[in-house]
């Protein structure tokens, strides 16, 4: 078979690699819709909300961990190991969340087992993606991980109005679980890497791109760039967490209505969320990807008082959800495919990886800054507005980010 046949047969079938990595993270991304489990198991058990609560930040933390490792993993032995493993892992750990009776358990099965999923579903994607669409990398990667985002919009309203009520919470855990495997499956078989040196038919790299240099995790280590970029990841998403984690306590605190809280949390925050991750990832591909993370982290400086200051007027502020989850959105799809661009594809996994630990530090900031200013002033105010310091130190940091080269005045 020739170059141009080889190119023009994975012209077709690299969208299918997209239809993978959606369904992928369409199962990995239930993980957002971990709230609808919480009150049933609240009312099974008698367990407290910070009982509950610490199953999600162990999940966070395993994730963001052991995405490190399969990300090493993946550029060594490739996406099905990886891809396998984490699909098995995410469907074990909601079955096997339906035989709960002690909270050890559940962080077991929950966090650690279902983080270990969601570490090692998460880590192929967007390698695969970056090597596939060189030509369109921030829509093709924003496509898979949107799947990510969408996941909650879809299976928590199915598991809170139709699954739980009819058939129990363990029943729903199993059919989950069930469903997961399959989607997962079908996932893993079609994230394939490219052949080597595969270009798109009819596209030629630029002259900038061509000369790129495929960075090690160390040489990567010893750019500044890295550092601007993780801390502005961290701080950036730590915003948005603060806000996704109160998100339903301060909606009530306003006095807003049971059924508007259903729509604004599950259906409504999902939509930003995978929105910005698409169309911010689409956006990227035209515009640059620090232009774009720029702009979406300096929306969130103004969004973060704004969404407070809508107080209980209901269509304020299902808008002020809807792009607060946007530009938190935005961040998980494009410093994916700026770590592709900045340092390259040879080693996207384990570099992704590091720089994706930034996103584990704020699931710990985020959620606590939120609780503990809570506390201390018995309102949100102080909270959306320390939010609104860290997007703004975010922005300082990527504003500080430039694309590192080959030069080694550019290193550490």
């Amino acid at each position: 078979m020739s170059k141009v046949q080889l190119n023009q047969q994975s012209g077709i079938s690299r969208w299918w690699r997209v239809a993978g990595g959606l369904s992928m993270n369409m199962a990995l991304g239930t993980l957002y819709g971990w709230s609808v489990f919480v009150a049933p198991l609240e009312a099974r058990f008698g367990w407290k909300r910070a009982d509950t609560s610490m199953v999600f930040t162990i999940a966070v933390i395993v994730f963001a961990l052991s995405f490190v490792v399969a990300g090493r993993i993946q550029d060594k032995f490739g996406p099905l190991v990886c891809s396998l493993t984490g699909g098995i892992l995410v469907s074990l750990g909601f079955f096997l969340c339906s035989y709960t009776t002690s909270l050890g358990y559940l962080y077991v099965c929950f966090g650690v087992i279902g983080g270990l999923g969601n570490g090692f579903g998460y880590a192929t994607p967007i390698p695969v993606m970056a090597k596939w669409f060189p030509d369109k990398r921030g829509l093709a990667v924003g496509l898979a991980v949107g799947g990510y985002g969408a996941g909650s919009a879809i299976f928590g309203p199915l598991a809170q109005l139709k699954l739980i009520p009819a058939y129990g919470l363990s029943a729903t855990f199993q059919i989950l679980g069930a469903i997961f495997l399959v989607m997962t499956m079908v996932g893993a078989v079609l994230l394939r890497n490219p052949p080597p040196a595969y270009r798109p038919d009819g596209w030629a790299p630029a002259a900038q791109s061509a000369a790129a240099r495929e960075f090690t995790p160390g040489e990567m280590l010893r750019t500044p760039t890295f550092y601007l970029m993780w801390v502005g990841y961290a701080l950036g998403c730590s915003a948005g967490l603060m806000v996704i984690s109160q998100l339903v306590p301060f909606a009530k605190s306003m006095g807003i209505a049971a059924a508007a809280l259903s729509t604004m949390t599950l259906v409504l925050g999902a939509a930003g969320n995978a929105s910005g991750r698409i169309l911010s990832g689409w956006m990227s591909d035209r515009l640059g990807r620090i232009n774009v993370l720029r702009t979406m982290i300096a929306i969130s400086i103004v969004a973060m008082p704004a969404l407070y200051a809508a107080g209980s007027n209901v269509a304020l502020l299902y808008a002020g959800v809807f792009v607060v989850y946007w530009c938190y959105g935005t961040q998980l799809s494009v410093n994916g495919v700026a770590a592709s661009d900045f340092w390259g594809t040879r080693n996207a996994g384990i570099n992704y990886g590091l720089l994706f630990t930034a996103w584990g530090v704020a699931g710990i900031i985020g959620p606590r800054i939120g609780g503990v200013l809570y506390d201390r002033y018995h309102n949100y105010q102080a909270a959306f507005h320390t939010a609104a310091v860290l997007a703004a130190v975010a922005l300082l940091c990527e504003l500080g980010a430039r694309r590192p080269t080959q030069d080694r005045k550019n290193f550490v």
